[in-house]
């Protein structure tokens, strides 16, 4: 069961707009035994707005890590990138983009834009849940993060 580094369950800020992908995201959460605090944000904006305490979000936790889906409302997941890795606060929190685009061009985008890493999503819910576990073990068990604030 991972936790962060100082024994707190892992901060996960997940930018997703599809009802049925953040429940999927949840119970693969739960079945991988990721110790976490989901924070869900439906659209770019209140993507920023989350990372950026502003508004409803000012007591908002810095998360460890965000899974960022590219296709949002109000503000697409590659802005949402851009401005996340070009605020200098924010760069240094892991995010993977975790879409269903197989596009080439989004793939590339996304890491001209320094996404820390890029995932298509899986239909299958066995192999949704194997991705979550990768996610999860690779970037808190393998993976050395700086501490937080």
């Amino acid at each position: 069961m991972s936790e962060n580094r100082n024994g707190d369950p892992v901060e996960i800020l997940l930018v997703e707009d599809n009802p049925g992908d953040v429940r999927l995201t949840q119970e693969a959460l739960r079945e991988a035994k990721v110790r976490n605090n989901l924070h869900v944000v439906g659209d770019g904006e209140k993507a920023l707005a989350f990372l950026r305490r502003e508004g409803e979000f000012h007591d908002a936790p810095t998360p460890d890590i965000i899974l960022l889906d590219l296709n949002l409302p109000k503000k697409h997941g590659q802005e949402v990138l851009s401005e996340i890795k070009s605020d200098p606060v924010l760069r240094r929190i892991p995010v993977v983009v975790l879409t269903t685009s197989k596009a080439e061009e989004d793939i590339l985008r996304s890491y001209d834009l320094h996404a820390n890493c890029y995932v298509t999503k899986p239909v299958d819910f066995e192999q949704f849940i194997k991705v979550v576990r990768s996610i999860e073990e690779f970037w808190f068990t393998v993976v050395k993060l700086p501490a937080g604030e």
